[in-house]
């Protein structure tokens, strides 16, 4: 059986920011609080894109993360999303990461620069001698421009840092392969794939509805593991109005919206996301309140 380097079920979290546009640490520690003792994550991947990590600087990274460790740290897994463009930067990162105590790594493809497939295993590779932690690839090929090929999961695969992929492809006859060829464990990276990642040897998700869905996710998942097929497809109907939702527009959008909604202070998103518009918030909140959130 796959291990579970970062349990079942982890969010993306946002980035709580003042209503200046500056970091907001103190809403940080209570959303961060409110994910791992309300919703149930096993984790949360901090400066991830869904935290606007493109337009955070590096010090904004190390100050969310050093709150959210002291948080949460001893209760949940911290993954620190340290992927770029460049290799030297995605290290430094990495370096910065490690030493604020942080559990584990999200290496997202190297967008914009398209590198052909043996420079895309040798950019993960580099990154996975230069640190201790271990590592979740990030595979989204629509906003990185390129997929992860399935030769090259393998490949990197063989290195005991490289545990993990955070799988947003959407092709889950390629997963398998990877699935049945390794021992990666698999994440989905779109909250709507769950079930059918599952389905082929996937472990859990790394979401973004989750951050008003983890429980009842964590409950179709537990449900599927334990056998339960009926009830886990039937909690997956229940959930699918959210899962698809929240992807309206901008994901960070509409979770920074709903957690509005719901008596938290996310704060503004930042240029070039523009906040929700009420329409679009109002939308969203019913479709939650409809299917019991």
């Amino acid at each position: 059986m796959t291990a579970l380097p970062f349990g079942r079920v982890q969010t993306a979290m946002v980035t709580p920011f003042n209503t200046d546009g500056s970091l907001n640490l103190s809403e940080s520690r209570r959303l961060a609080a409110h994910l791992v003792d309300v919703q149930g994550n096993d984790a949360l991947v901090i400066n991830g894109t869904t935290g606007e990590s493109p337009t955070t600087t590096d010090v904004e990274k190390l100050a969310l993360l050093e709150a959210v460790i002291d948080e949460v740290g001893d209760r949940a897994r911290i993954v620190a999303g340290v992927g770029t463009f460049d290799t030297h930067h995605t290290i430094e990162l990495a370096h910065q990461a490690e030493q604020a105590g942080a559990h584990g790594l999200l290496v997202v493809t190297p967008y914009y620069s398209r590198p052909p497939q043996d420079a895309l295993a040798d950019h993960f590779l580099t990154v996975a001698d230069a640190t201790l932690l271990p590592i979740m690839i990030y595979d989204i090929p629509h906003r990185s421009g390129i997929p992860v090929e399935t030769e090259t999961l393998i490949t990197v695969a063989a290195h005991p840092n490289i545990v993990a992929v955070k799988d947003a492809k959407g092709q889950p006859v390629a997963s398998a392969q990877v699935i049945a060829a390794t021992n990666l464990a698999y994440y989905s990276g779109d909250d709507a794939m769950t079930l059918p990642l599952l389905s082929v040897g996937g472990v859990g998700v790394v979401g973004t509805s989750t951050h008003f869905t983890g429980i009842r996710t964590r409950e179709m998942i537990e449900a599927f593991v334990a056998g339960d097929t009926a009830r886990a497809t039937a909690l997956n109907a229940a959930l699918l109005p959210v899962y698809l939702g929240v992807f309206a527009t901008q994901g960070c959008m509409l979770v920074k919206a709903g957690l509005a909604a719901r008596g938290f202070a996310p704060g503004p998103v930042r240029k070039p996301l523009l906040d929700a518009s009420a329409e679009q918030s109002a939308t969203f909140v019913s479709i939650m309140a409809a299917n019991g959130f």
